[in-house]
């Protein structure tokens, strides 16, 4: 009798399972090719220019890499141990459909001239940024909760 309930409720179990759409995945002997690469970007300003940076991107930069194709995932200012922010630094997560593709994003976006207006306008008041940008690219992991 203990084994009839048993079956019964494996079998309920099943159904459920197949109802909200849980299934096997097969193992694969070769990695994914992620969908996307990300690129993890940090930009180190002058003194007292971090607001300046952020009015750009904020106006003009997040529009026109969404046209050339660049996701924007998210915009970060570090804080220091205490909390406070780091006043001159931003880092941000862009996405692309590839390391060829986010090349090519980014040559375009520096040919176009609504951005080099939008550069040239924000630097009016002098350079923002005190040394080039930093930049690193990412895959996912395969138990990332992103992928």
């Amino acid at each position: 009798m203990n084994f009839v309930k048993f079956f019964l409720g494996a079998v309920a179990l099943i159904g459920l399972g197949m109802a909200l759409g849980w299934s096997a995945k097969p193992v694969q002997a070769e990695p994914e090719i992620p969908d996307l690469v990300y690129e993890l970007r940090t930009y180190t300003t002058e003194p007292g220019r971090l607001p300046a940076l952020h009015a750009r991107f904020k106006d003009h930069t997040m529009k026109l890499f969404a046209k050339h194709g660049i996701k924007n995932v998210i915009y970060l200012t570090p804080v220091d141990a205490e909390g406070k922010p780091v006043d001159n630094k931003l880092v941000y997560l862009l996405a692309h459909k590839s390391q060829a593709a986010a090349k090519e994003s980014f040559d375009s976006f520096r040919q176009d001239p609504d951005w080099k207006a939008a550069r040239e306008a924000s630097e009016a008041a002098g350079k923002i940024l005190s040394m080039p940008p930093e930049s690193q690219f990412y895959v996912p992991t395969d138990y990332s909760p992103m992928k």
